[in-house]
């Protein structure tokens, strides 16, 4: 799922992750957005941008997603990787945080850390 509020990065990031052989399960513009959406659909990663229309930013939005345990890797994607920003992220468990604008390598190799993770998890379930 995308998470992204400028409608033209959101189509780069979506053809960027169609081209590596990815489904976009879902879009949205806003924190509350994507918690309703995520609710909804249960998409297995997040590309997450950290600023954001609505009232809650990426690293908000992931916080209130963990409280409610949901543990889906997020991949954050800014244009801002000020020390202030790496630290506020940092409070949250994230896969990856990538520069915008972001080349195909690094989503390629971000997205293949998110599934590892999600399949190191599921040898934990029970």
């Amino acid at each position: 799922m995308i998470v992204e509020d400028d409608p033209l990065l959101s189509i780069v990031e979506e053809k960027l992750v169609r081209s590596l052989g990815y489904e976009v399960a879902g879009k949205a513009t806003s924190g509350e957005d994507a918690i309703n959406s995520i609710l909804d659909i249960n998409p297995s990663i997040l590309l997450m941008d950290i600023q954001l229309a609505g009232s809650l930013n990426g690293i908000e939005t992931m916080k209130k997603l963990r409280n409610l345990n949901i543990e889906i890797p997020v991949i954050f994607l800014s244009g801002d990787n000020s020390d202030v920003v790496i630290s506020e992220a940092n409070a949250v468990n994230y896969t990856d945080f990538l520069l915008k604008p972001v080349s195909k390598a690094a989503l390629s190799e971000s997205l293949e850390k998110a599934e590892l993770s999600l399949s190191s998890e599921s040898q934990f379930a029970a």
